[in-house]
């Protein structure tokens, strides 16, 4: 049975380009960077190499780039870092979005056990906060705002450099996890304004395991793992060189034609619902913008929530084994649990358990897409036909 792998917002597969430039550094040149020999001084110029591919792709300063174990502890450096040091817990008031990834929620449910108050900034039907309404959230304690850069479920694209011009001018620091839009959409730190920005290298064909978080220059944060002086003394942890080099490769790769890889996604995600669409009548779309223009600038282009009727969304993957894909809700005992995202766009319960997200990708090719299609058609009405 051929796969057809639609859910690269879950994970992406690695770039042959990536594993290739990783090879050398799982093998002949295994040294560990911090030793003053020549297995290990052999490799600084290759990790600053790859610093300087991920400063490139955001638009940064080499300096300004530290290199994670992946988005979950970039976020969670950011959030503790600001609000905790080692001589004193700093308090204070934080604001995050209703719908982030739990990367963010957790830390900030943390947090608040501490004694941080935390606002929660709801959205409107297309998924996007209203810059308006953080300013609002804003107090005279506000610390930190926390808003992804784009929605993981629905693809929309928040109106980041608003909110950060506006915690500017508060006095507020401001970071966006832009796991989800890296890689998809061209994303540039200087142009959004950010104060701290999350990188998850298993979005963009790097592997598991690797990620990096920008700290714009002047800024400090306490260290979330202490120990030796690795990563300018921001980040201990031996130099994980082979994962390093493969996410500078990646975001090399990225840097290439962005535009146009922006609009082939696009392409291929249209495809899949006209597709779709053709195939089962009253099939909708969440996120989707009336106006084409709105759609392109604030919808990421490889993203496709969409709500099959009739169907309980897992029970039609399961019904599709041929087709990797995700659901937005659960449904146990005749109850749909639905994501946060679901509900703060306002889906009824009975809309959301069909629910199904569609993700392509760099390697995502027709054949998948148009079997992908065919698949989920064929199992959609064999679902419905055995109810």
């Amino acid at each position: 049975m051929s796969l057809a792998y639609l859910d690269n917002n879950a994970t992406t597969p690695i770039a042959p380009e990536v594993t290739g430039v990783m090879q050398p550094y799982l093998r002949e040149l295994f040294g560990n960077p911090s030793s003053s020999h020549v297995k290990g001084t052999e490799l600084g110029d290759v990790i600053e190499q790859a610093r300087g591919h991920v400063a490139t792709f955001l638009g940064a300063a080499h300096h300004e780039i530290t290199f994670t174990s992946g988005g979950s502890e970039s976020n969670n450096h950011v959030l503790k870092g600001v609000f905790l040091n080692r001589k004193e817990f700093l308090g204070g008031h934080l604001v995050i979005s209703c719908f982030e990834h739990p990367a963010i929620q957790q830390p900030a449910a943390y947090l608040e056990s501490l004694g941080v108050e935390v606002t929660r900034v709801g959205c409107d039907p297309n998924g996007i906060v209203d810059p308006a309404n953080v300013a609002r959230a804003l107090r005279s304690n506000t610390r930190l705002v926390s808003v992804m850069h784009a929605n993981n479920e629905i693809g929309a694209i928040q109106p980041i450099a608003e909110i950060a011009r506006l915690c500017r001018e508060e006095g507020v620091l401001c970071h966006t996890d832009a796991a989800q839009s890296l890689g998809k959409i061209p994303v540039d730190v200087q142009t959004l304004g950010v104060d701290f920005l999350t990188l998850a290298g298993h979005k963009l064909y790097a592997p598991k395991g690797v990620g990096a978080l920008y700290i714009r220059e002047g800024l400090t944060l306490e260290s979330l793992i202490h120990g030796a002086s690795h990563e300018r003394g921001v980040r201990a942890g031996t130099e994980n060189t082979p994962y390093w080099v493969g996410l500078g490769e990646a975001c090399r790769l990225l840097s290439e034609n962005a535009q146009q890889h922006s609009d082939e996604l696009r392409q291929q995600r249209d495809l899949l619902l006209r597709l779709l669409s053709e195939g089962i009548e009253g099939i909708t779309v969440n996120g989707q913008f009336s106006d084409p223009s709105d759609d392109v600038q604030r919808r990421l282009p490889n993203t496709l929530s969409v709500n099959f009727p009739e169907v309980i969304g897992s029970e039609l993957l399961a019904a599709t084994p041929s087709v990797c894909a995700s659901t937005g809700a659960a449904c146990h005992s005749g109850e749909t649990q639905m994501s946060d995202t679901l509900q703060a766009i306002g889906l009824s319960p009975e809309v959301a358990r069909g629910t199904v997200r569609l993700s392509v990708g760099r390697m995502t090719t027709q054949e998948e897409i148009e079997q992908g299609a065919a698949d989920l058609i064929a199992s959609w009405h064999a679902v419905v036909q055995s109810q």
